[in-house]
């Protein structure tokens, strides 16, 4: 019987290994956008918690939800902004927000070496997530679906970075869209 058991363990851990090994990436066909596969985002939520810089007064969360078919749902609600303003949002390489102004999260996240660019261009920073608009009480929701980011440890995680929201709008420009101070700033987390 016990023989039986262990036969049984080993089959179910090589099966487990071969489907897990069977998402993996051929050598030589990586994709610059890729993300990690749905199953490793399975029923992943990553959360920051959007705090005020020095002098100013946005806060709120941003919530990064992995989806069925391997993109990313970005919902952020956020007060304390200016009144009917629009401001960047990306995500920032470095999951530190203790600098009074958030110089500390270091620029945009990057990992694929893009040049910047607004959604829904394909070839952008992973980091570069668009503008948000505030509205007449300065709150602002805002959604947005990626596929050039995950939540798991491979495939331009987002885990352990940071979320900045900047006192202007991103105009897209070089090299990081002209966006102005950081206004808010939260590490992006397990929920």
């Amino acid at each position: 019987m016990r023989k039986g058991l262990h036969t049984a363990l080993a089959v179910a851990v090589v099966v487990t290994i071969a489907t897990g090994c069977s998402n993996a990436p051929k050598p030589g066909t990586a994709d610059m956008h890729a993300t990690a596969p749905a199953t490793e985002q399975a029923l992943a939520v990553l959360e920051a918690k959007v705090t005020p810089t020095q002098g100013n007064t946005c806060q709120g969360t941003v919530r990064f939800e992995a989806q069925k078919d391997g993109s990313v749902k970005v919902t952020a609600d956020l007060s304390g902004l200016d009144t009917n303003t629009v401001h960047g949002i990306h995500v920032h390489e470095t999951g530190d927000c203790s600098a009074p102004d958030a110089m500390s999260a270091g620029g945009h996240y990057n990992p694929t070496q893009q040049p910047h660019a607004l959604p829904p261009t394909a070839e952008r920073h992973a980091g570069d997530l668009g503008n948000l608009t505030s509205d007449a009480q300065g709150n602002a929701h805002y959604e947005i679906t990626v596929t050039n980011i995950s939540l798991g440890a491979t495939g331009n995680s987002v885990l352990g970075k940071a979320v900045i929201v900047h006192a202007k709008p991103d105009d897209g420009g070089q090299p990081t869209g002209n966006a102005g101070a950081r206004v808010g700033c939260g590490v992006i987390a397990v929920k």
